[in-house]
Parts: C-alpha cells; sequence; structure tokens
C-alpha cells in the first residue's frame, strides 16, 4: 500500500501546480517535498517577476484575469495588441534559432492561455497588469511588449504565496527540510517513491507516482563549470541556493534521458553590487533590463552588444551572459535625460554615478581604458539619431549605420545631461538542460521508453529554451506542464 498516491519534488509554480493539478484529478493523498526550510520555500518562484507570456486574440481574453485594469490603469485596453498563438510561435522560435523542440512548444503555447485562466479561476492566483515590467504611457494610451501584459499580483512572491495557500487548503502535504537523495523503484524498474534527509534522519515515501519539479542546477558552482563552462562558476544566483541539480541527478541515474542545451541557461543583466545570492527581501530587484534605451561599455571601453536588437524581454535572457563574458565580468549602462525617465522601477535599488559631461562620467567608471570609453560614446553620438522618431513601445529603427556595432533601434545620441550610469553583471536564472518528457510529461529514458511513473516539469523539462527564451515564458511553461504532470500522475495505475 503505497503512502502517497503522488508524491512532488519541489515547492515553486511548477511543483506547486502539479501538487493542485493532481489533487483536482482525484489524488486524495499528495505529499510536496521541499529541501529548504520554510523560511526560504518557494523555489526560484519567489525571486521572479510573476510575468505570464500567453497567447491570446484581442484584448477582451485578458478581462476576466484582470477585470480592474482599465479603471486602475486608464489607457490598459487601448494600448493591448493581440497575441496570437502564431506570434508566440514565431517569438519563440526565432528567440532560440528555431531549436525549441516543437512538440513541446506547441504544447506550452497552445495550452498557455487556458492554463494560465486555471491558475486565476481555479486556483485563486489573483493577476495584475505588469506596468512596471514593460508597460510605457504614450499620451493617454499604455503601450504593451506584445504578450507580457499580465503577471501575478504581487510579483512572485505574491504568485508564490497564492499558490502554497491554495495547495494547503486542498489537503497537500508539505514537508519542509526535506531533501530529495534517491528515487526508489521497484521490481519492474518503475518509479514508487523518494528517499529524504531531514534533521531527523532518512525517511522513504511510498507513492504510485513521482513528480520531479525541483529546478535545475544553476545554483551548484561545480556543475555549472562543468555544463556551461568559464566564467560561469563565478555568476551571481538570481533565485534560490537549492537548485543544485538534485532533481536531475537522481533522474539520470535510473536512466533519464538527457535533454535539451545543458551549455546553455537563462542569465539576466543585473547590479553587480548585488551579492553572490539574491537578497530574498528584494527578490528580482537586481535586474538592469532598460539598456535598449542606452549604452553598455566594457572595462575596456568598448561597446560588445547591440542594445538595441530586440525589445528587452527578447534580449535580456542572453545579454546577461554577454556581461558575464566581459573582462571582469563587468559592464556600464549609460543614459542621459532623453530616457532616465524610462528605466525600470528596479533601478531604484542602484544610487547611479552621474556627471554634467561624458568625460567626467567616465572618469569615476572602474574601467580600464578611459581614453578608449571616451572614444566610442563620441564615436556612437556622431553616428546617433535624434529624437523626433524616437518610440520606446516598439522596435523604431532609429539606427546608426556607421559603426563596427551597430545599435538597431532606440539609437538616441547621448547629449542631455547629466548623464549617468550603472553597474552591469551577469545574473543567473535558470538553466536550460534538462530531461526528455512526452507530452504527458513523463520522464522518457535512455531506452526511448517512458519510465513508469515518473514525472517532470518545470526547470527540468529539457528542450523548450536555447541561448535565449522570451520573458515570461518560464513560469508559464512551469504551470502548463505541472498541471499536465499532476493530472496524468493522479490517474497512473
Amino acid at each position: 500500500m503505497s503512502d502517497y498516491d503522488v508524491i512532488v519534488v519541489g515547492a515553486g509554480n511548477a511543483a506547486l501546480a502539479a501538487s493542485v493539478s493532481a489533487t483536482e484529478h482525484g489524488a486524495r493523498r499528495v505529499l510536496v517535498l521541499e529541501k529548504a526550510p520554510r523560511e526560504m520555500r518557494g523555489g526560484n518562484t519567489h525571486w521572479s517577476g510573476g510575468l505570464l507570456r500567453i497567447a491570446y486574440d484581442d484584448v477582451s481574453d485578458l478581462e476576466p484575469l484582470v477585470p480592474e485594469a482599465e479603471a486602475q490603469l486608464p489607457g490598459f485596453t487601448a494600448g493591448v495588441e493581440p497575441y496570437t498563438r502564431s506570434d508566440f510561435h514565431e517569438d519563440l522560435m526565432r528567440v532560440t534559432g528555431g531549436r525549441s523542440d516543437p512538440a513541446l512548444a506547441a504544447i506550452l503555447i497552445d495550452n498557455s492561455y487556458d492554463t494560465v485562466r486555471w491558475m486565476h479561476d481555479f486556483a485563486g492566483i489573483a493577476m495584475e497588469p505588469a506596468f512596471s515590467l514593460g508597460g510605457i504611457r504614450i499620451g493617454n494610451v499604455v503601450k504593451w511588449p506584445k504578450g507580457a501584459v499580465i503577471r501575478a499580483k504581487h510579483e512572485g512572491v505574491g504568485l508564490s504565496r497564492a499558490w502554497f495557500q491554495c495547495a494547503e487548503k486542498m489537503g497537500v502535504d508539505i514537508r519542509y527540510g526535506a531533501a530529495a537523495t534517491a528515487l526508489e523503484t521497484d521490481a519492474r524498474g518503475g518509479v514508487c517513491g523518494v528517499r529524504t534527509k531531514t534533521d531527523e534522519g532518512i525517511e522513504t515515501h511510498m507513492a504510485r507516482a513521482v513528480i520531479l519539479a525541483c529546478g535545475g542546477f544553476e545554483a551548484n558552482a561545480q556543475w555549472r563549470a562543468q555544463y556551461l563552462g568559464h566564467p560561469w562558476d563565478h555568476a551571481k544566483v538570481r533565485g534560490t541556493a537549492h537548485n543544485q541539480g538534485d532533481g536531475l541527478r537522481m533522474a539520470l541515474a535510473l536512466g533519464a534521458m538527457p535533454w535539451g542545451q545543458w551549455s546553455g541557461c537563462h542569465s539576466t543583466p543585473i547590479s553587480n553590487e548585488w551579492a553572490a545570492f539574491a537578497d530574498r527581501e528584494l527578490t528580482d530587484k537586481s535586474n538592469r533590463l532598460s539598456y535598449p534605451f542606452g549604452v553598455m561599455i566594457n572595462r575596456r571601453g568598448l561597446r560588445f552588444v547591440d542594445e538595441g536588437e530586440d525589445l528587452q524581454f527578447f534580449t535580456y535572457a542572453k545579454y546577461g551572459g554577454a556581461i558575464l563574458r566581459q573582462p571582469g565580468s563587468l559592464a556600464y549602462q549609460i543614459f542621459d535625460q532623453k530616457t532616465v525617465h524610462l528605466l525600470e522601477g528596479r533601478y531604484q535599488t542602484s544610487k547611479p554615478i552621474s556627471a554634467n559631461t561624458l568625460q567626467e562620467l567616465i572618469e569615476q567608471l572602474d574601467i580600464d581604458d578611459r581614453r578608449q570609453a571616451l572614444r566610442t560614446l563620441e564615436e556612437y553620438n556622431d553616428a546617433a539619431c535624434d529624437e523626433k522618431s524616437f518610440d520606446p513601445s516598439k522596435k523604431d529603427g532609429l539606427a546608426t549605420t556607421t559603426l563596427s556595432l551597430n545599435k538597431t533601434n532606440w539609437a538616441l545620441k547621448l547629449d542631455r545631461p547629466p548623464f549617468v550610469a550603472y553597474s552591469a553583471t551577469g545574473g543567473i536564472t535558470f538553466t536550460f538542460g534538462g530531461l526528455k518528457i512526452d507530452g504527458q510529461a513523463r520522464v522518457i529514458g535512455t531506452d526511448w521508453r517512458p519510465m513508469p511513473g515518473l514525472y517532470t516539469c518545470g526547470e527540468m523539462v529539457g528542450g523548450l529554451f536555447h541561448d535565449n527564451y522570451p520573458g515570461g515564458t518560464g513560469l508559464v511553461s512551469g504551470a502548463v506542464f505541472g498541471r499536465i504532470a499532476g493530472r496524468n500522475a493522479a490517474t497512473a495505475s
């Protein structure tokens, strides 16, 4: 007789979606194993911005999620453009170089809206317009990046809290300080339980099915060095310190198939002033994502990316890595008074370096070649545009054409003092390498057959993302595959 119907390893967005879904579909005894103590619970979800990228055909589709949006944020409705399944697919394939697993991508996109409605309607997760993350007011209209409009109320903190409240209300048993160390198997080779380590010692819990939802290996410096290479071993971790790859290790030990880009990760430009692990109280407020409206230089005084390649939600997950690979893993983002009002609110957690001339600003920066830095900015200004056609809400085509590395949108001159600079480095959010699953979220073995009793979701799903990802896709992916995993685990025989 099993101790539980379903065991879920992990306690972030994907894990709790799985536990709630399993209970909804008939599992009477569901156990969630959270390695962290209660005060540190929630995985990476707690640190997230709560953004939810979903496909919808009309702004009216969003009204059930944020019924008070227009009253609370006048101009909300007029600025929302449709974001169809085709739009979502195009964005996902474009930023991943066409390498997103087509079957998984289709499941994610086709289920994105219904799953977020389920989160709101069934799980009671309140939502709000993601104004501080991407909304820009132009006159009487709030312009939105397509698809990146809705987030969980109170961001990741609110999302995590709401999931725990729902799971507890439904009778899910949550154990804290319970580190999963191994999967138990039966005589047929099926997964039938989890061995854990707690303060009291070693415990074993049995179940008909196990769902692994305990994140990637982004907090494991040794695995980062092994799979991502130098200099990822010294990257600052944006989320939980508990994502050490435990679930991946346990599944691979039983013959699960590794899948996806094990040399890739989601990496974000963050303040270089922050500690090696993120502050739990300040959550994601280290992010520095307004670089499209300025210029980034490294310690050699050189630009190293096209800051205007695309909207920030389509470049930030790879530009963090680009910054990390610069000398000293350091860059500076430089703005003038034409765009400083556009910086997202998270910049307020740092005090910028400020000066009335670019030369005076550069003298204050921790860089090795100040002469080159000034030359870089002067050459950029010579090639840059005036502000007549500037549109911060979309790719505006204001581009330089004579630089060795051109800026292809929002290329405004830096000519309105005072000038400000913010430090930036690369912070790692989650890793892209994971396990191969099928459409039922069953883990596939190296023999290309489903492993009986074993499911996975969240960051542990391999194959969705490669080199980059569209902002807001991770939480939706976690909920989509968590819901699928919970439903199928509940009905497993």
